[in-house]
């Protein structure tokens, strides 16, 4: 059996950057293992400009951004292997890896990353009725056929779901000369970043309609049309609002979900709200020496914000395997999402392990205007932040430092709530 240090499961953005911090905070031997053809994961279909503004302080595109990580990995000679799918993972950190050169074969590791990123919800998710046509596609595999395969799925297109994937592609689908028709969101508000819906829907004239669906799909060997309806607040579609647009291609963009199977089939605890891993302040699962970062932990709206999770992971590892992250005494701070907040990264904190200074990441569950991000110590409140705007599509933070929580030697719960006043 070939034996590591640490594996990365994944060579995108995340799989990446926690490779390169693992190697800077010390560790020799670590291998990442990619699934596909080439490492820098989905950002290689992702030619448009937006990335890197946090971590390099200039806007490049998906490519470039990837291969900033990649000329690293190369620099420090970190190994990787592509083409390798990984099939198992044990509890105790055994990997389980095939490829077409190597055949079947597996890995003790010191420590494990988990980087596999996301996929797109399938139609088969979404109980969409009507017929099942050819030209209805993920708004991603869309984006590959178009950015990387040189093929237009068609030209007269609808989308279902303001996700920032098909925000994107209503925009790259318009420069490739398709008629965009509509996107159409079940929710009253949008899944995407506000920049992505004033720069590729408001900037082409392309309509968003709230709180609507699909509800009819007309076409039995090619789709043909849709018809789309208002829903109420039910989600159930309201008579008398149905809208028919005749279409060659259907683009679902309804939500991104973290890779996990092999996770859970290690044994790592899930969260029921994110769908990833349960982690403490190291990124750590409840399996000692498996770590999680990046979309794989919980869906991020920002690169650089994997990027900058990975490294902490990464690091982490890295303690792990060389005996310097100190023991678990078992009495983590628990971290309360609650009124708004749906989640929190991490989930608790062991104030011993944690560094000088935390970002705690969370989503909202609806759009607040003029509101607060409450942070509460038991039950004193200790921040209170107001934001102008705050929306689902976009992820809010709040910093913790190590030396107000050492002042609270007997804490217990640390709760993130939204107030209204």
């Amino acid at each position: 059996m070939q034996t590591y240090d640490i594996v990365i499961i994944g060579g995108g953005p995340a799989g990446l950057a926690a490779a390169i911090s693992a190697r800077k905070t010390g560790v020799e031997s670590i291998l990442v293992l990619e699934r596909d053809k080439e490492l820098g994961g989905i950002l290689n279909q992702c030619i448009h400009n937006g990335f890197g503004l946090h971590t390099f302080k200039e806007e490049l595109t998906g490519p470039e951004y990837a291969y900033r990580f990649v000329e690293q990995v190369l620099a420090e000679n970190i190994e990787y292997r592509l083409n390798t799918m990984v099939m198992d993972i044990s509890s105790d950190r055994v990997v389980t890896a095939m490829s077409k050169e190597d055949g079947m074969y597996q890995i003790k590791a010191g420590a494990i990353i988990l980087a596999m990123g996301c996929r797109e919800r399938p139609r088969g998710a979404l109980n969409i009725p009507g017929y099942r046509p050819a030209g209805i596609f993920s708004a991603g595999t869309a984006q590959r056929l178009v950015n990387i395969e040189g093929y237009l799925p068609g030209r007269q297109v609808v989308i279902l779901g303001s996700g920032d994937i098909g925000l994107i592609m209503a925009r790259r689908m318009t420069l490739e000369g398709a008629e965009v028709k509509v996107v159409a969101e079940l929710m009253p508000y949008s899944g995407g970043l506000k920049r992505n819906i004033v720069q590729c829907l408001d900037d082409f004239g392309i309509p968003l309609k709230l709180s609507h669906t699909v509800v009819d799909i007309e076409g039995k060997d090619h789709i043909s049309a849709v018809t789309i309806a208002a829903v109420d607040d039910r989600g159930k579609p309201i008579p008398g609002t149905e809208e028919r647009y005749s279409c060659d291609t259907l683009l679902l963009s309804c939500g991104l979900i973290p890779e996990n199977e092999l996770s859970r089939t290690a044994g790592v605890e899930m969260n029921p709200v994110t769908s990833g891993p349960i982690v403490n302040e190291s990124l750590e699962t409840n399996i000692p020496g498996i770590f999680a970062c990046g979309n794989v932990l919980h869906v991020h709206d920002l690169v650089d914000y994997v990027s900058e999770e990975a490294g902490r992971a990464g690091n982490a590892a890295a303690k792990f395997v060389m005996g310097q992250l100190p023991a678990d005494k078992g009495k983590p701070v628990e971290i309360k999402a609650c009124d708004g907040a749906r989640y929190t990264v991490p989930s608790t904190i062991d104030i011993d392990r944690m560094d000088d200074k935390m970002t705690l990441r969370f989503r909202v569950g609806a759009v607040y205007k003029d509101s607060y991000v409450s942070v509460y110590f038991d039950d004193e409140r200790v921040m209170h932040n107001k934001k102008r705007i705050m929306a689902p599509g976009e992820m809010e933070q709040v910093i913790l430092l190590k030396d107000k929580l050492v002042a609270k030697p007997h804490l217990k719960t640390i709760t993130v709530k939204i107030e209204a006043q």
